[in-house]
C-alpha cells in the first residue's frame, strides 16, 4: 500500500474529485453493466489494464485522459502501490477517475486494496460490480456452476498466490477436494498439474472432469475439457493466455447442453 507520509498526492487540503472502481466484465465489451458504461461516459480520467477490453475506452469522452497500468503474471507494468498513488493524484485534481478492472473488481481484482488507499486519502469512491470470469466461463462452456443433485456449492479460488504469504493462509487444495464443490480456479494455468495432484491426494478421482476456458466471451475463446489425470496436457498450448479452470462433476453437463442446443438450432423457425 502506498505510504501517506511525504507523499503530496495525499494532501488533504487539495481539491477532491472522486474515483469509480468499475468492473469491465469478462471480455466482451457489451457485458459491462449500464452503470459502468455511464461512469466511463462521465470520466475525466480512465485508468485501465490488460484484462479490460480496450473497446470500452470508446465510451469515454474524447478529451478524457487515458492511463495504462497493465500487468500480467510475471511481467508487471505498473506496481500496485503506484496505481493507488495515480488514483489519488488524479482525484486530487478535482477529477472523476474511473479505474477500469477486468471481471468484477472485488473478485481477485485488488479493488479492496485500492479502495483502502482511497479511503485513507479521504477520496470519495464507488464500486461498480461486473460479470466475473467464472460466471462467463461457465456460460460460454455450457457448464452450470451449481446443479441440484450434483453441486450445491461453488468455490472461487486463486491458483497463483503472492510471494511471502504465510503458509497457514495458503490454499488447502486437499481440503477443497473434500467439499465436492465446483471449483473455479483463477490464474491457475501454470500450476494446474500441481493443483490436480493435490486434489487427487485430497480424494478426488483422477476422472473428475476439468474444463479450461480461455478468452471467455471473446471471438477467440476456446474450451478444452479433460480430467484431473490429463490436466498437464490441457494447458500445454495456452502460452500464458488468461484462463478460467472449472473442476467438478458439473463439467459433464457441458456436452449434454451443447447437444441440446445443437438440436434446437436444427429445428425449423
Amino acid at each position: 500500500m502506498a505510504s501517506k507520509e511525504g507523499n503530496p498526492a495525499y494532501d488533504r487540503l487539495a481539491p477532491v474529485g472522486r474515483v469509480t472502481l468499475v468492473g469491465a466484465g469478462p471480455g466482451a465489451a457489451d457485458l459491462i453493466t449500464l452503470r459502468g458504461q455511464r461512469a466511463l461516459a462521465e470520466a475525466d480520467v480512465v485508468v485501465y489494464d490488460d484484462l479490460a477490453n480496450a473497446d470500452l475506452l470508446e465510451f469515454c469522452p474524447a478529451q478524457a485522459t487515458r492511463i495504462y497500468v497493465g500487468k500480467r503474471a510475471g511481467r508487471h507494468h505498473t506496481p500496485q502501490e503506484e496505481i493507488g498513488a495515480i488514483l489519488v493524484r488524479e482525484a486530487r485534481q478535482d477529477r472523476h477517475v474511473v479505474r477500469l478492472k477486468g471481471g468484477d473488481p472485488l473478485v481477485f481484482g485488488r479493488a479492496g486494496e485500492e479502495a483502502q488507499v482511497l479511503a485513507e486519502a479521504g477520496i470519495p469512491f464507488e464500486i461498480v460490480p461486473g460479470v466475473t470470469a467464472a460466471s462467463a466461463a461457465g456460460a460460454v462452456a455450457g457448464i452450470p456452476l451449481t446443479q441440484r443433485g450434483q453441486a450445491s456449492a461453488v468455490v472461487f479460488v486463486t491458483g497463483h498466490e503472492c510471494q511471502g504469504k504465510p503458509d497457514e493462509t495458503a490454499v488447502d487444495w486437499r481440503a477443497l477436494a473434500r467439499t465436492r464443490a465446483t471449483l473455479c480456479i483463477y490464474m491457475g494455468v501454470r500450476r494446474l498439474p500441481i493443483i490436480a495432484a493435490e486434489l487427487r491426494a485430497g480424494g478426488l478421482s483422477g476422472s473428475t472432469p476439468v474444463a479450461v476456458v480461455t478468452q471467455a466471451t471473446l471471438p477467440q475463446q476456446t474450451v478444452q475439457v479433460g480430467d484431473l489425470d490429463s490436466a498437464a496436457t490441457l494447458v500445454t498450448a495456452l502460452s500464458g493466455q488468461p484462463a478460467l479452470i472449472i473442476v467438478g462433476e458439473v463439467v459433464r453437463l457441458a456436452e449434454v447442453l451443447t447437444q441440446a442446443r445443437a438440436r434446437l438450432e436444427t429445428l425449423p423457425v
